[in-house]
C-alpha cells in the first residue's frame, strides 16, 4: 500500500515502503513538457532537463554526476510530452542525499549563458542522431501527420530551428511559468519511513511557492487523416500506420489496453504471428496506445524492405478490419487477460517501476492508480466492448499511414483500403 500526503505549499507526495528493498527511489514529477510549448519556445521542457545537470549555486555539473554515482546509486530524468521527471535511485540510508540533491538541481540550477550554449550544442547534436535514426523518428511523424500543428503533434526535442532560438530568457520565463507547486508530484518508493519522508520533504519543499497561474487543459487536437511519405535513402521502409483514438480517462482505456495486446503486444499478437512468424514479411512489427489529457492514437509500426511493403500494409489492414467485423474469441481474451495481469505485476518487482506508477499516475490523473486496479479493469472487459472499440478506431476515414523509404516509395492507402476493408 501507499501513502499520500500533501505539503503546506500544495505539493503532492506519494510513498510506498517495501520493507525488504535494500533501495529507495524517489522521482520529482511535474506537469509540463511539449504539449505546453509555444511556437516560439519548441523544445524548451527537454532545454530545461538537460540544465538541470550542469551546476547550481552548490554544485557543478561534475559534482552533481558523481555525488550519487560515489554511493553506488543512479540520476536521471526524462521529457515526455505532458510531464518530466526528474529521479534518483538510492540505497535507503542514502535517501537524504537523493533529496539534497535533486532539491538543489530543482531550485539552484543556474542556467548560465555558457552552460546554455554548450547544452544547446549537445542538443542539436542529439536531434541529428534522433533524425538519422528512422525507426525512431517515425513516429514523431506520424504523430505530426495526425495532429498537424497542434502541440502533439511536434517533437518532444523541438527542432534545429527553435532549439537554435531560445535564449535565457525564454528558458527562464518558462521555469517559473510551469514549474509551481500545482504542477508537481513527488513519488517515492522503497525501504523508507513514511514520516520522517514527509517532515524531510517538508523542511525541504514547503517553502516554495509562485505567483504564476497557469492553466493545465490545453485545447484538444483535431486530427486528420491520410498518408505522408519521406524519402531517404535506407535499406529498409519504416511506417507507422493508425488511428486518433481514446483519451487516458475514457472509460474505454481498459478495452484498449486488451484491443492493443491482441492486435500487436507482444510476440503471440496477430500481426507478429501473422506477418513475422507465418509470412517472414518484417523483423519488427507491433503496436503500442499513446494516451493524454483530451485525446489518444493507437499506432501500428513496421520495418520492411521497399517490395514487401505494400504488402505488410495489406495484411495489417486486413487484420484490423476482421477484428473490427468478426471481434476477438474467447480464447484470445482469456490469453491476453493473463498476459496484462503477469505483465504488471512482474513489473511490481522493480523499484523504480513502483516509483514511476506513483508519480505517473498521480500528475497525470490527480490520483494513484493501483496495479489491483488495473487488473480488474482489464478482468472486466468484454469481446462486445472490444469489438465496439474496434468498429470506432478502425473506419476508413479514420487511418493515417507514416513512411519513410527510397525515392518511388508510394502506396496509395485508400485502394489498399478498399482491397481489404
Amino acid at each position: 500500500m501507499y501513502e499520500k500526503h500533501r505539503l503546506s505549499n500544495g505539493v503532492r507526495v506519494v510513498a510506498e515502503r517495501i520493507p525488504y528493498a535494500y533501495s529507495a527511489v524517489i522521482g520529482i514529477w511535474v506537469r509540463t513538457g511539449s504539449r505546453f510549448e509555444q511556437e516560439g519556445n519548441r523544445g524548451v521542457s527537454h532545454f530545461i532537463e538537460h540544465l538541470f545537470f550542469k551546476g547550481t549555486t552548490n554544485r557543478n555539473a561534475k559534482q552533481i554526476a558523481e555525488e550519487l554515482e560515489a554511493l553506488g546509486g543512479a540520476l536521471n530524468a526524462f521529457t515526455a510530452k505532458e510531464y518530466t521527471c526528474f529521479y534518483a535511485k538510492v540505497l535507503a540510508e542514502h535517501l537524504p542525499v537523493a533529496m539534497d540533491l535533486l532539491s538543489d538541481m530543482f531550485f539552484n540550477s543556474l542556467f548560465a549563458e555558457a552552460d546554455i550554449e554548450k547544452e544547446r550544442n549537445v542538443i542539436l547534436e542529439e536531434i541529428k542522431m534522433y533524425e538519422d535514426t528512422p525507426d525512431e523518428l517515425i513516429h514523431d511523424l506520424f504523430a505530426a501527420n495526425v495532429w498537424q500543428t497542434h502541440p502533439l503533434g511536434y517533437p518532444i526535442l523541438g527542432s534545429a530551428e527553435s532549439v537554435s532560438a531560445i535564449d535565457r530568457k525564454a528558458i527562464l520565463d518558462y521555469y517559473h511559468q510551469r514549474y509551481t507547486p500545482e504542477n508537481v508530484v513527488i513519488s517515492i518508493a522503497g525501504n523508507i519511513d513514511y514520516q520522517q519522508v514527509f517532515s524531510s520533504l517538508e523542511k525541504i519543499f514547503g517553502h516554495w511557492s509562485s505567483d504564476s497561474k497557469n492553466k493545465n487543459r490545453q485545447e484538444p487536437p483535431v486530427p486528420r487523416s491520410g498518408e505522408v511519405y519521406y524519402h531517404k535513402d535506407t535499406e529498409q521502409v519504416h511506417l507507422c500506420l493508425g488511428t486518433p483514438s481514446i483519451s487516458q480517462e475514457d472509460e474505454r482505456i481498459y478495452a484498449m489496453i486488451v484491443l492493443n495486446s491482441i492486435i500487436g503486444g507482444g510476440l503471440s499478437s496477430r500481426l507478429f504471428q501473422e506477418i513475422r512468424e507465418e509470412r517472414g514479411l518484417v523483423y519488427s512489427i507491433y503496436s503500442y496506445h499513446s494516451s493524454y489529457i483530451d485525446a489518444g492514437l493507437f499506432s501500428i509500426y513496421a520495418g520492411t524492405g521497399i517490395n514487401n511493403t505494400k504488402e505488410v500494409v495489406r495484411l495489417v489492414l486486413k487484420e484490423l478490419s476482421q477484428i473490427r467485423d468478426k471481434g476477438i474469441t474467447e480464447d484470445e481474451l482469456v490469453r491476453v487477460r493473463e498476459q496484462i495481469k503477469g505483465s504488471i505485476l512482474l513489473s511490481m518487482e522493480s523499484i523504480s517501476n513502483r516509483m514511476s506508477r506513483l508519480g505517473r499516475s498521480e500528475v497525470c490523473y490527480n490520483r494513484v492508480i493501483t496495479s489491483d486496479e488495473i487488473v480488474a479493469g482489464v478482468s472486466k472487459v468484454s469481446l462486445q466492448e472490444i469489438q465496439l472499440l474496434a468498429k470506432t478506431l478502425f473506419q476508413k476515414g479514420n487511418l493515417s499511414l507514416t513512411a519513410i523509404g527510397p525515392k518511388g516509395l508510394a502506396l496509395d492507402l485508400p485502394q489498399l483500403m478498399t482491397e481489404t476493408m
